[in-house]
């Protein structure tokens, strides 16, 4: 398997990323940029470095990649297997990081975000979701447990092929997979944070969160791409259908992960969207439905 990527905080300035010490949890994240604070929250098997090919979408803002419950850096402590549990990590982290501030999360993150925001809207003031769902359904719910059992039953060198090929189902451009993988594979280390978060996620099947979306008071931007089988455009539709004030972009000629798949129209977007949020409570402008398919990657 080929060397993962450089990590975010090594590939800005060669010093290793900070922590946070949060109650009992070790929170590891990475910061770059200046101005106002803006938090980022990756997916699952991610870690911080996942958003350093669109950190000029964040310009304006100083950026606070985190490294989520037992992925990266981030220590798992005691897991609880709950969305709830990670959401109060996300508020948390502001409490005692940041301050209040704009969250960005993607696909799992996005998740976390949307619940941190209806628990703590005095925390959370804005938002952006990208490849976000709000309730899984049967299929997914089976692809997590199915996670899960790899990780409790010590099947590390299976996890890491399945999490190959599941790799190659998120994106629609060429690819290396083993670098990508290889990446991956190292933001989960032992695959308690991982399983813990599949199964907390897998849980949105018989708790969505569609019930809390009316709690959600801050603008919330929703990033969804038409080549998604993961969280497709609908999922991302039925966000905005559950929240007060919310707006909808697609990016076409995009899979899962979107990142990768188009970096340059994403940094583009939340270039938009996080300027907006400037000096104004994280309201971001844009249309009800915003389709991007302009020509950069």
């Amino acid at each position: 398997v080929a060397a993962p990527p450089a990590r975010l905080g090594d590939a800005m300035t060669g010093a290793p990323t900070p922590t946070a010490q949060i109650g009992a949890l070790s929170v590891r994240y990475a910061r770059s940029g200046s101005g106002p604070p803006v938090v980022l929250l990756h997916g699952l098997a991610e870690d911080h470095s996942s958003w350093q090919p669109v950190l000029s979408g964040f310009r304006n803002h100083t950026a606070f990649a985190v490294d989520l419950r037992g992925h990266g850096g981030s220590s798992c402590g005691h897991c609880d297997g709950t969305a709830e549990q990670l959401a109060r990590d996300l508020t948390d982290f502001l409490e005692v990081v940041t301050g209040p501030a704009p969250v960005v999360g993607f696909s799992m993150g996005g998740s976390i975000a949307l619940l941190g925001a209806a628990e703590r809207p005095d925390m959370v003031t804005g938002l952006v979701v990208i490849a976000t769902s709000c309730v899984v359904g049967r299929a997914a719910a089976e692809f997590f447990s199915d996670r899960i059992s790899m990780v409790e039953s010590g099947a590390m060198e299976e996890l890491a092929t399945a999490l190959k090929e599941d790799t190659a189902t998120q994106v629609l451009t060429e690819v290396d997979l083993d670098t990508l993988t290889a990446g991956r594979l190292a933001a989960i280390g032992d695959g308690a944070g991982y399983a813990n978060a599949a199964r907390a996620m897998m849980a949105l099947r018989e708790r969505p969160l569609t019930g809390r979306l009316a709690e959600v008071s801050c603008h919330v931007d929703v990033v969804s791409t038409d080549g998604d089988l993961f969280c497709p455009p609908r999922a991302g539709q039925m966000i905005v259908d559950g929240v007060a004030d919310a707006a909808y972009h697609q990016i076409d000629r995009a899979g899962h992960l979107v990142t990768v798949d188009r970096p340059v129209a994403l940094s583009a977007l939340l270039d938009r969207l996080t300027s907006g949020m400037v000096g104004k409570g994280g309201s971001g402008p844009g249309s009800d439905r915003d389709v991007l398919d302009e020509g950069a990657k």
